[in-house]
């Protein structure tokens, strides 16, 4: 699913991550002298199609809506935009010159950890060196969070995060300050989580499980990979909202947790779309409805959580981080600092 989106990202977009990594150089102090031509490599409107539809990129220079439609949408024009306004930096013609670290601050298998590997391949080919993905799961995402913090701000660490960036640091006191000494390079995309089931258990609607769980308080158990994240807490606001009572089962991600959940140990999850999508296509879960607040392109037979419960939304996004200090040109003229 994942290959047959980015086997398929134009070149020249990767090439423009290289204004994101590059060391410091010269700036032209009097950029922009003349008007800036913004170049949207997408069709007029907010969305773009495909001849032959599917999810997937159809090959004829257009792309269809669907899971990784929006994701590369959005780095495409972040990336541009970062090019432009460090268009006055000295390009370092040897960088990178070693191995770049991308940290994921959870366990392999999880959402984070696909986007990750899927930027660290193209990148990787890219720059003609290795950019390795180092998973560091733990704490909700604070041990890699923290790593990434940590770490020399030289543009060989990045990391690789989601929206439980916020989450986590607003729900445990990490001993270190990741809003202050954590930078944002890029957005990826966001994407929904999916409220999944075992097909073992006797719903097949969002309506049924809530009415189920109201039968059997305390009975029924969901994935969490991690105590505050986000995942928990959406799972959370369902339980609130929809005034049931279930049980946590904490993992390190969403992929550790699989196992259990696809062998029926743990009956549900509101997980992201990335690590279930390939489950729920080969029938071994069971797709309730998606988070977000229209249904999702992927799944266009799954409504969404809140013609059940009004006023649900939940959205995972996914970006590219780097340690405060002394970055690349292009973060340079975003850091307050």
């Amino acid at each position: 699913m994942l290959a047959c989106a980015w086997r398929n990202l134009p070149v020249a977009v990767l090439a423009t991550l290289s204004v994101l990594l590059i060391p410091i150089g010269a700036r032209s102090q009097d950029y922009p002298a003349k008007v800036v031509r913004v170049i949207v490599p997408f069709a007029r409107g907010r969305r773009t199609g495909s001849r032959r539809g599917g999810w997937c990129w159809g090959g004829d220079g257009a792309l269809p809506p669907g899971l990784w439609h929006r994701v590369l949408q959005r780095l495409a024009v972040t990336l541009v935009a970062l090019a432009l306004i460090s268009a006055g930096v000295s390009f370092a013609q040897d960088y990178p010159a070693k191995v770049v670290r991308v940290i994921v601050p959870f366990a392999p298998g999880g959402g984070s950890d696909i986007t990750a590997r899927q930027v660290a391949q193209k990148l990787s080919e890219q720059f003609k060196r290795q950019f390795v993905v180092d998973n560091r799961g733990g704490a909700s995402g604070l041990i890699g969070m923290e790593l990434t913090a940590k770490a020399p701000p030289d543009g060989y660490t990045i990391m690789v995060m989601s929206g439980s960036f916020s989450a986590t640091p607003a729900t445990h006191k990490p001993a270190f300050d990741p809003i202050n000494n954590i930078i944002p390079i890029a957005e990826v995309g966001f994407t929904p989580f999916v409220l999944s089931v075992h097909p073992s258990l006797p719903v097949k609607t969002a309506k049924e499980l809530i009415a189920l769980a109201k039968a059997r308080p305390g009975q029924l158990n969901y994935v969490t990979p991690g105590v505050g994240s986000l995942t928990h807490l959406a799972t959370e606001l369902l339980i609130n909202m929809a005034k049931i009572d279930m049980v946590g089962v904490a993992y390190k991600s969403t992929g550790a947790a699989l196992p259990d959940l696809l062998s029926g140990q743990v009956e549900l999850i509101v997980g992201s779309i990335l690590p279930t999508f390939p489950h729920i296509q080969s029938g071994k879960l069971r797709a309730l409805a998606v988070t977000t607040a229209k249904r999702w392109y992927s799944l266009p037979s799954v409504p969404p959580l809140n013609e059940t419960l009004p006023g649900y939304e939940v959205e995972l996004w996914f970006g590219v981080m780097a340690p405060r200090g002394r970055h690349p040109a292009a973060l340079r003229r975003t850091d307050p600092q």
